[in-house]
């Protein structure tokens, strides 16, 4: 039998995409009238005592070790120990609400839900898979892909899998992407994609062309009446150093494509802010014909799921990143990092332009923080040893024939002594 609470919530959200998508924790999540619920309402109405909430309070602000305090000064202890709301302090929701529409102006004459904080992407991504996937309802992804959807996938909900080859003939492979997702379709009658653009481990974003051919094709899955969930994973937006990427999220474009897609935004300023270890992001729907009472509702059972796991996101990391989007200086300083990327990228570009190795074929890349090679001949675990142990250069292994680099992590005047190491000792290998 669901919770009472739980099945309002499906009522509210029944015929819609999100029903039918639903896992089934999906289904029995729902966020209590307990002590987090009731806990507001004296915030907002407890004028002589607040007896809720389990923190020490003294003069009527939260206590705060002093040994804490004098590392951030100029925070007050509310800013800085105080428990923050399930999904995310009001003011940082709105403020990235307002980042994604400056990003994607698009995005502002379209209905999404407000974007609850979690605790970094992964987690988001984590989350969105306990309510949409389970055992048979196997999850969609490019390969190469992040190792950690499958971990997520199948060791965390038990789901099977899928892959589609991203790339064919040196581009990316949409035919593959098509008759996959629509094998997928007839099979279940439901699709649950990831993509991540620009892409770990490859690093490439699609052309203004390649979106419009990942929108047609949704949509036609949509228009047999296949539920399809879309899962934006963009921690890596809007680092593009080519002109004839899409500027604009994929889930700028399909939020509203069909009644029978819902899209799901998850991104935050781990790397579009350079904050990496603040494990703050965001997640966002959208779908063509959702009420507010439907977003609201859907909202609802993402609460749910983190009130049950780590209750709310971390106050600081909130409140240091909404000090830095207000701070004057913030977009020069980003621009001058995102600049570095770019000119290390570029130097990248330019030596696996003119070099060759019959050992390795670059992926294509345009974006991002990495570059990956398909290994060719040779295993990428052992290339990855050698580059490390006689080498000292530290690689990551995707697969048997996957090796990526992170060039946002190598300094720009390093980069033309380490791909040379790198397709040497790929030579060397492919001679033995």
């Amino acid at each position: 039998m669901l919770n009472p609470l739980a099945q309002e919530l499906n009522d509210l959200l029944k015929g819609t995409s999100a029903e039918a998508l639903f896992s089934d924790l999906g289904k029995r999540i729902y966020f209590p009238k307990g002590i987090i619920a009731q806990g507001g309402e004296a915030k907002q109405k407890a004028s002589v005592a607040n007896g809720t909430i389990g923190t020490t309070v003294i003069n009527g602000k939260p206590a705060i070790l002093p040994s804490v305090q004098k590392w951030a000064p100029e925070m007050t202890s509310g800013e800085l120990v105080a428990y923050a709301p399930t999904a995310g302090i009001p003011a940082i929701r709105e403020a990235w609400k307002q980042k994604q529409i400056s990003k994607n102006p698009s995005l502002a004459a379209k209905k999404t839900s407000l974007p609850v904080v979690v605790p970094g992407l992964t987690a988001g991504l984590s989350y969105i898979m306990d309510l949409f996937v389970d055992t048979d309802k196997p999850m969609l992804a490019p390969n190469p892909s992040w190792d950690n959807y499958v971990l997520i996938a199948e060791a965390r909900r038990g789901s099977e899998f899928h892959q589609f080859e991203m790339f064919k003939d040196g581009s990316f492979n949409i035919k593959g992407l098509e008759e996959t997702a629509k094998a997928e379709a007839k099979k279940y009658g439901s699709v649950r994609i990831i993509l991540n653009f620009p892409q770990n481990p490859s690093g490439y974003s699609p052309t203004t062309s390649e979106v419009k051919e990942l929108c047609r094709i949704l949509k036609e899955i949509a228009e047999t009446g296949a539920k399809v969930l879309v899962i934006s994973d963009d921690a890596y937006f809007g680092l593009n150093y080519e002109d004839n990427i899409e500027p604009e999220s994929l889930f700028a474009h399909i939020c509203d494509l069909h009644e029978n897609v819902l899209a799901v935004k998850a991104d935050g300023p781990t790397k579009e802010d350079f904050a990496w270890g603040l494990r703050c992001g965001f997640l966002t729907f959208g779908c063509k014909g959702y009420t507010d009472s439907q977003y609201d509702a859907l909202v609802k059972k993402l609460m749910g799921v983190i009130r049950s796991s780590v209750s709310c996101a971390a106050t600081p990391s909130q409140n240091l990143i909404l000090k830095a989007f207000q701070d004057p200086n913030n977009d020069a300083e980003k621009a001058a990092f995102r600049k570095v990327l770019e000119g290390r990228y570029k130097k990248v570009r330019n030596f696996v332009d003119t070099h060759k190795c019959s050992g390795l074929e670059a992926l294509p890349f345009n974006s991002g923080y990495f570059m990956s090679f398909r290994t060719l001949g040779i295993n990428a675990e052992d290339l990855r040893v050698k580059l490390l142990n006689e080498k000292g250069i530290g690689t990551i292994q995707i697969d048997a024939n996957t090796l990526r680099v992170a060039f946002s992590s190598i300094e720009e005047d390093l980069i033309e002594k380490v791909y040379t190491e790198i397709y040497a000792s790929a030579e060397e290998m492919k001679r033995a």
